[in-house]
């Protein structure tokens, strides 16, 4: 045994990288160990030793061939920004090789020392230039159409809000309200999938679909923020596992911060606020509308999971233990025990194919509803769907529906 981690949360499954050191008797390894993913080396007498260090992360690490340089990719400028480094192993410095922000991934040529970068922006699915081993940088292609580059979309602002429980601020994408408007602004919040995912950064979003919707709701005279809550990647361990047994409510926490944030900063009216997402965002919405109904006026909860007893054991049981184990930290979690307080107008929607978030978590829910008497809620059902749906006019007649019921709920 040369490296063992513990966590009294669980380790996370997503720095586990390992390797010998080319012409070396060394190991390098990444490990969490010091609440960031970081470069460690290990001699053959077994010394350990921490190379990088700092309030970043970095991994995909690749080492030359003679193990004199080592390449990664590192958010160590901002945590929303992601580019090339290059770590000297006896200096035990960091370079940094590029200035794109949005890098995804690269390639090092064996040969030449060349390096094929994939990037990308907000706005730019992703590209392919090459690092010159002179520094310079030539694009390989350019894929947008003259129709796309004419669309004026909206930069997003990234700002840093303030948290009114950590120290550390909640980065956030703000798209706010375009035009002549009167009166305070509406708001819609977007809650990100997944859980442990960043959507908060420099590149094409996974969620491009959502920002291009996004567009559309500021040109009606909405704010928009889309914010990295805790239990997002990017900011190491503690922000990860500040879910621990208590899925739903940190986030929630920080959702409302930003909802306060944009009241007292930006003109926005406290009492025409909305939140929406998918999968983990849609279970958010549910524990918003359920938890703070006083904050949240309206929501749509898309493919949401509502019982966590009935999800991934594998994904759960990480976070909450095991419903034998630790009953309270389901039971504190799962939207189904707070349905009784929902106030305002909810939307569920959920394809019946799922094979992911099973559509029966809608169902029960919705069974829930029904025997509470509730009336202000409605159910939309997409029979050839699964998590990730594939046909467009579902995509479109779910963002019909989403638009409808802000537009009813909270807007001018």
């Amino acid at each position: 045994e040369i490296h063992r981690l513990n966590d009294p949360a669980w380790i996370n499954w997503a720095f586990n990288e390992f390797g010998w050191i080319p012409d070396s008797d060394q190991v390098w390894l990444l490990s969490e160990q010091s609440g960031y993913s970081h470069l460690y080396t290990i001699a053959a007498d077994g010394r350990i030793r921490q190379r990088t260090e700092g309030a970043f992360e970095v991994f995909d690490v690749q080492f030359s061939r003679d193990g004199r340089d080592a390449w990664m990719l590192s958010n160590r400028a901002h945590s929303t920004e992601y580019d090339l480094y290059r770590f000297d192993p006896d200096a035990g410095e960091m370079l940094r090789l590029t200035n794109l922000k949005g890098l995804e991934s690269y390639a090092v040529h064996p040969r030449s020392g060349d390096i094929l970068l994939r990037h990308s922006g907000p706005y730019v699915p992703a590209q392919a230039s090459v690092l010159r081993t002179s520094g310079e940088r030539v694009a390989a292609t350019d894929t947008l159409s003259a129709r796309y580059r004419a669309i004026e979309w909206q930069q997003p602002e990234f700002v840093g809000i303030p948290s009114s429980h950590v120290e550390p601020q909640i980065w956030t994408r703000f798209y706010s309200a375009r035009g002549d408007f009167q009166g305070k602004r509406p708001v819609v919040v977007f809650v990100h999938g997944a859980g442990y995912t960043q959507n908060t950064h420099h590149r094409f979003p996974y969620y491009f679909r959502e920002q291009m919707f996004h567009n559309l709701l500021t040109a009606r005279g909405y704010h928009v923020i889309d914010m990295d809550y805790r239990a997002s990647r990017g900011y190491g361990r503690d922000w990860r596992t500040a879910i621990y047994r208590q899925m739903g409510t940190p986030e929630l926490e920080d959702l409302i911060d930003g909802v306060n944030w944009l009241v007292e900063n930006h003109d926005a009216d406290p009492q025409r606020v909305g939140v929406y997402g998918g999968s983990y965002g849609g279970f958010m919405s549910f524990m918003a509308l359920f938890n703070a109904p006083e904050v949240f006026a309206a929501g749509a909860a898309l493919r949401p999971v509502s019982d966590w007893t009935h999800y991934n054991h594998g994904y759960t049981s990480n976070i909450l233990n095991t419903p034998q184990v630790d009953p309270e930290a389901y039971l504190r979690s799962s939207p189904i025990e707070f349905v009784d307080q929902l106030r305002g107008q909810l939307l569920i929607s959920h394809g019946m194919l799922d094979d992911n978030v099973f559509y029966k978590d809608s169902v029960r829910l919705v069974q829930r509803l029904i025997e509470l008497k509730k009336e202000n809620w409605e159910l939309a059902s997409y029979p050839l769907e699964p998590h990730g749906y594939v046909h467009p006019e579902s995509w479109l007649d779910q963002y019909r529906r989403i638009l409808k019921l802000f537009e009813s709920s909270i807007g001018d």
